[in-house]
């Protein structure tokens, strides 16, 4: 009889990242609707859809201790880090509350942005 052997799962390296498709893009003024910087508005500097974030400025943020390099001198260094894309709602372009949004085709073919509170499109800055 044969001696029973335990295979190892085989582990799965380098797995493509899954790009979140978000509600939001550069530019936008959104209102952070939970965390520590909860009812700050700002407007967004960098979108990461490969981890679903967004960088929103004068949220979240950061200080770092910088080391001296030959081209810039030592300090502490204060940037906005980024927040999960859930966490920052758009703001309404009727009443400037935030709200959540709805996907439509255009007359023309290009998918709009319409804010559910007012039915009214965002539109976008770029």
């Amino acid at each position: 009889m044969k001696p029973l052997v335990y295979k190892k799962a085989k582990r799965v390296r380098h797995q493509p990242p899954v790009r979140a498709r978000l509600h939001i893009t550069k530019g936008d003024t959104v209102q952070v609707v939970s965390g520590d910087d909860k009812g700050k508005r700002g407007r967004v500097l960098r979108v990461h859809p490969k981890t679903g974030r967004v960088t929103i400025e004068g949220v979240n943020v950061v200080k770092r201790h910088r080391r001296a390099t030959q081209t810039a001198e030592a300090g502490i260094v204060e940037f906005p880090a980024p927040i999960h894309h859930s966490k920052a709602m758009l703001i309404d372009p009727k009443s400037g509350e935030p709200t959540r949004i709805r996907r439509r085709k255009d007359k023309d073919g290009t998918l709009e942005r319409i804010a559910v509170k007012s039915d009214l499109p965002i539109p976008r800055t770029r």
